[in-house]
């Protein structure tokens, strides 16, 4: 059994990452206490590195980050890195899109959510990067209960749903985070269990 600290203080990552998780040889806890470094870089990739590195000074071993977002096409890939800084709430931030996309016809309206993952060790070197992506459609409006983020807009055309109107089981199968973090699990009991 190896044990991995998420770069997060957020229960609700761990809740999530731990729904995906299915090994018994890979356990994951948050770091305690306030974790929030200064997201500089310019891409996910870069914002997942920097985590990891300051996750892994505080903590001394393996360290996992993550960065995601939402990237819509006719928008030139935004919100992208700016996901999260978007609008102040969350209310807002489906608002501001919605309001964005107010005139663009629903085949226009293609975007992926993106999870870049970066693995560390307790010196802050990096062992393994990972992507993952799920593709769909910006809905017209938000729905369904399940979730958080921009989950209630994003459709995904083959259960004719939004993310946050499908039932947790599923969206852990098919969500950005479910694709990145499924070969990363791979990767760590293949070379460091």
């Amino acid at each position: 059994m190896i044990k991995i600290i998420i770069a997060t203080s957020n229960p609700h990552k761990l809740e999530e990452i731990n729904a995906i998780n299915s090994s018994n040889d890979v356990e994951f806890d948050v770091i305690k206490g306030s974790f929030n470094p200064d997201e500089t870089g310019k891409s996910f990739l870069e914002n997942a590195i920097i985590k990891a590195k300051e996750a892994s000074k505080i903590t001394k071993s393996y360290c996992l980050a993550d960065d995601s977002g939402l990237c819509v096409d006719i928008l030139d890939s935004r919100p992208g890195i700016y996901s999260s800084r978007y609008a102040p709430t969350q209310k807002e931030k489906i608002e501001k899109l919605l309001n964005e996309l107010k005139n663009i016809p629903k085949e226009k309206r293609t975007a992926h959510f993106t999870c870049s993952m970066v693995l560390v060790n307790g010196e802050g070197e990096i062992l393994h990067t990972q992507e993952g992506r799920v593709e769909g459609l910006i809905d017209f409006e938000a729905k369904g209960t399940n979730g958080f983020g921009y989950d209630p807009v994003f459709y995904i055309p083959q259960y004719n749903k939004t993310i946050a109107e499908l039932p947790d089981t599923v969206k852990n199968t098919i969500s950005h985070r479910a694709n990145a973090l499924n070969p990363m699990i791979q990767w760590i009991k293949e070379n460091l269990v």
